[in-house]
């Protein structure tokens, strides 16, 4: 054997070994928690009324119907992009391919529970003037904001949330849509600046395109947990509708249909975080959840599809949540006292929301 050889087999044994050791989440809510969990989550007391087909940035910074400037190509990633410039000098972020449609859908079903999202929108179609110009695909937009910095990535294992409430949430949304492709460059710190000079920081999950179809790593591919490559699919309704969500409940414990590099963060979640997260997700109408798909840009009947199996999904992991022998809790975990209230909101008008949800 070669000595590149030896490097390359030593390389591999050292990386099968450390992924079968499997991550764990570090827990730094054991020590009084020093960064706000507004930096991560914020109470969405308007859930019932959230405009999710327009999402965070509204209607007002719909991108134009116009002709975009080339100003360069995308050169990280799996899907192809470019940054470009409209008419008004407005930087946008642009992405084709497969991620495009799911990585609006998801980031507007996390806007509406309250986690830091930036304004995203889906176009249909849309044309480039300069180098490689032309006529471009269905693509999402994502403008570059004045005030709004990125200023780092944060980790799902190490992070200042874990151990929280709402960072257990934010594990039951990407599962529940689905989303495989939970890796550090995904998750974005930025400092947010408003015109009076008020800052404040704020942590997302900004790349959500690995959503919506399967999240589950072929057999074949189990014995190399360091590769994070053929996790699933995305953009996916056929694979999306065939998976569950939660496949059984053992004591505190959710057992989650998922098969991937990050079960240490998915065993995290408890029963009561789950039922807590399902509530939330319940006061969402109809009406939302459609606007949440067709704002993605998919058709009548991926529309139906996509909301029918996540309305399916919820109902299921709530009443595995509330059979006997399901460990009680209250939801949240009590260190952040903004999450105990929203816990306390959600049980006084769950019954209103279920008698006038469409």
């Amino acid at each position: 054997m070669t000595h590149t050889a030896r490097l390359v087999v030593l390389a591999l044994s050292l990386a099968i070994a450390g992924g079968a050791c499997g991550r764990t989440v570090r827990m730094p809510i054991e020590q009084p928690a020093e960064i706000p969990i507004a930096q991560l989550w914020q109470e969405p007391a308007d859930i019932e009324t959230r405009d999710l087909f327009h999402g965070p940035g509204g209607p007002e910074l719909i991108p134009p119907a116009e002709t975009f400037t080339f100003v360069e190509r995308k050169t990280t990633g799996t899907n192809p992009g470019y940054d470009v410039r409209d008419a008004q000098g407005r930087l946008w972020s642009v992405k084709l391919g497969l991620e495009a449609q799911s990585e609006v859908a998801a980031s507007r079903v996390l806007w509406a529970l309250g986690f830091h999202q930036p304004p995203t929108y889906f176009v249909e179609r849309w044309r480039m003037s300069g180098d490689e110009a032309g006529e471009q695909p269905g693509s999402r937009f994502r403008p570059e904001l004045p005030g709004h910095t990125v200023v780092g990535e944060w980790s799902w294992y190490d992070n200042p949330f874990a151990g929280s409430g709402p960072f257990a949430a934010l594990v039951v949304v990407n599962m529940l849509l689905n989303n495989w492709d939970l890796k550090t460059p995904n998750n974005k710190i930025y400092d947010v600046t408003d015109a009076e000079g008020r800052g404040e920081r704020r942590y997302v999950v900004r790349d959500l395109g690995g959503s919506l179809g399967t999240s589950r790593q072929p057999a074949a591919l189990s014995w190399m947990p360091f590769m994070r490559v053929a996790q699933g699919s995305r953009n996916d309704l056929e694979g999306f509708q065939q998976q569950g969500f939660v496949k059984a409940i053992d004591g505190d414990k959710v057992v989650f249909d998922y098969r991937g590099l990050d079960g240490g963060l998915v065993e995290t979640v408890t029963v009561a975080d789950l039922r807590w997260t399902c509530e939330l997700l319940s006061r969402l109408t109809e009406r939302q959840w459609q606007d949440a798909f067709r704002a993605a840009g998919y058709s009548p009947e991926q529309v139906n599809g996509y909301t029918t199996k996540v309305r399916e999904k919820i109902a299921q992991a709530r009443e595995l949540a509330a059979r006997p022998g399901a460990a009680e809790g209250s939801g949240l975990r009590q260190h952040h006292p903004e999450a105990a209230r929203s816990r306390a909101h959600t049980e006084q008008t769950d019954a209103v929301h279920q008698a006038v949800r469409r």
